[in-house]
C-alpha cells in the first residue's frame, strides 16, 4: 500500500526502461482506482446501511487505513467517513462502538487534518463517556484515542475542558501497564495547552507517577513526561505533600536527576527545588538524605542552561547557612576547570574537571553523612523522625 512512495522513487524513464515504465504506471493507475472504488463503496455502506454493515464498514475501513499512506486517510476523510463514524460511538451496541472507535484511531495516526475533523465531528464528549466505562478494554482504547487526538495542538483546548483529565488521572492508577502509558502521554499533551485555565492534574497522580518513574528508564521519553508532570504537581502544597508521602518520592526524583535524560533531569530538579523553596526548613534535610548533591554538582556542569541555574540555586538552599557562606557553584566549576587546565591542559580540562568535581562530591558527601550520623546520635527517641 506504499505505492505513492514507490511512484516518486521511480527513476526517469530511458529507451530501456520505457516498456517497464509503462506497466508499472498502468498497475499504479489500475491499483488507485480499484483503491478509490473500495473507499467509495465503504463510505457508502457506512453512511447508509444497517447497524451490522456500518460496523462492517467500520472494521474495513480500519483494515485498509491501518498500513496505508496519510493520503489514504486523507481520501477516507473526503468520503465522508468521518461523521458517521463519530455517531456509531454513540451507538449503544458495544461492537459498533469499538468498530468506530478503532477505526477513528488508525485515521487519525499521523494525519493532523484528521485529528482536528475528528474533534470538530464531535468525538470528545463520547470518548470521555468510553473512559467512564467498565469495559477495560474499550477505555483503554479511549484513552489511545485521547492521547492521539490530544497530539493536535487545536484540539488541546476541547480535550481540556471535556473533564478527561481526572478520568485519565483514574486509569494511571488502575490501568493496565499500556494505559497507564498512554494516559501518562495523553496528561503531559494537555498539560501544555495554554489556554486551559483549569489545572489538568491533582494530588491524587502523584503516587502512580513516581512509580512509573522507579520502574522506568530514567533517560527515557516517557520519564521526560512523567517528570514535567511531577513538576507542574510540585507548584501545588497537595502536590508536594503527596510527593514526599509517596514512598520513595523524593528519591526517586534525586535518582532521575542523575541518571535522567537533558529533560527529565531538568523537570526532576524542578520538581526538588519547588519543594525546598516552598519550605526550605521542612524540604532540606529529606532531599539531603537521600543524597542530592552529586548529582546536582554534575547538572551544574551537564544539565540544560535552565537544569544548571536550578541546580545552583537548589545547592545554595541546601547549604547550612546559604547567606553567610554562599559560594555560587559557577564560581566553583570556574576554579575547577581552571586547575583542570593547568594540571592536563585545555584539551583535557573538561574530562579532569569532571573527575575532580565528582571527587570533591564524594568528599562532601562524607561529610554530610557524618554529620547527620552524628544528629542522629544526638537525638533523643522521641526527636527522631519516623521513617
Amino acid at each position: 500500500m506504499g505505492h505513492d512512495q514507490e511512484e516518486e522513487e521511480t527513476p526517469p524513464a530511458t529507451p530501456t526502461t520505457t516498456a517497464s515504465t509503462d506497466s508499472k504506471d498502468q498497475e499504479e493507475e489500475t491499483w488507485n482506482h480499484q483503491k478509490q472504488t473500495l473507499i467509495l463503496e465503504l463510505s457508502e455502506k457506512l453512511i447508509n446501511g444497517d447497524l451490522q454493515a456500518k460496523i462492517e464498514a467500520a472494521r474495513d475501513i480500519r483494515r485498509v487505513v491501518r498500513k496505508s499512506t496519510v493520503k489514504t486517510r486523507s481520501k477516507f476523510a473526503a468520503a465522508g467517513v468521518i461523521q458517521p463514524l463519530v455517531f456509531m460511538l454513540l451507538s449503544p451496541n458495544l461492537d459498533a462502538r469499538e468498530a468506530s472507535l478503532l477505526a477513528l484511531l488508525n485515521l487519525a495516526v499521523r494525519n493532523e487534518r484528521n485529528k482536528v475533523n475528528i474533534v470538530t465531528a464531535g468525538a470528545v464528549p463520547p470518548l470521555v463517556e468510553l473512559l467512564k466505562f467498565q469495559n477495560s478494554g474499550l477505555r483503554e482504547l479511549a484513552t489511545a484515542a485521547i492521547l492521539t487526538l490530544s497530539a493536535a495542538a487545536p484540539n488541546k483546548p476541547t480535550i481540556a475542558a471535556s473533564g478527561a483529565a481526572p478520568l485519565l488521572v483514574q486509569i494511571l492508577r488502575s490501568g493496565s501497564v499500556q494505559g497507564k502509558v498512554d494516559a501518562v502521554t495523553a496528561l503531559h499533551n494537555l498539560s501544555t495547552c495554554k489556554e486551559n485555565s483549569i489545572p489538568i492534574l491533582d494530588a491524587k497522580a502523584v503516587s502512580p507517577l513516581i512509580n512509573l518513574l522507579k520502574e522506568c528508564k530514567k533517560y527515557s521519553k516517557f520519564a521526560e513526561k512523567a517528570t514535567a508532570l511531577l513538576e507542574i504537581l510540585s507548584k501545588s502544597e497537595e502536590g508536594r505533600v503527596a510527593i514526599t508521602d509517596s514512598d520513595g518520592g523524593i528519591l526517586t526524583l534525586v535518582e532521575t536527576v542523575e541518571d535522567g535524560s537533558l529533560f527529565s533531569t531538568q523537570h526532576a530538579v524542578g520538581a526538588l527545588l519547588s519543594l525546598c523553596q516552598s519550605c526550605r526548613e521542612k524540604y532540606r534535610e529529606l532531599i539531603l538524605k537521600e543524597g542530592a548533591i552529586p548529582g546536582l554538582l554534575r547538572l551544574t556542569v551537564e544539565g540544560t542552561s535552565i537544569a544548571q541555574e536550578r541546580a545552583r540555586t537548589l545547592l545554595d538552599l541546601l547549604r547550612d547557612t546559604p547567606q553567610e557562606k554562599k559560594l555560587a557553584s559557577s564560581v566553583l566549576e570556574k576554579i575547577v576547570y581552571d586547575i583542570a587546565t593547568r594540571v592536563d591542559g585545555a584539551d583535557k580540562a573538561a574530562e579532569t574537571a569532571k573527575r575532580l568535581l565528582e571527587d570533591m562530591v564524594q568528599r562532601s558527601m562524607e561529610l554530610s553523612m557524618n554529620r547527620i550520623q552524628h544528629r542522629a546520635a544526638s537525638c533523643t527517641p522521641a526527636k527522631v523522625p519516623s521513617a
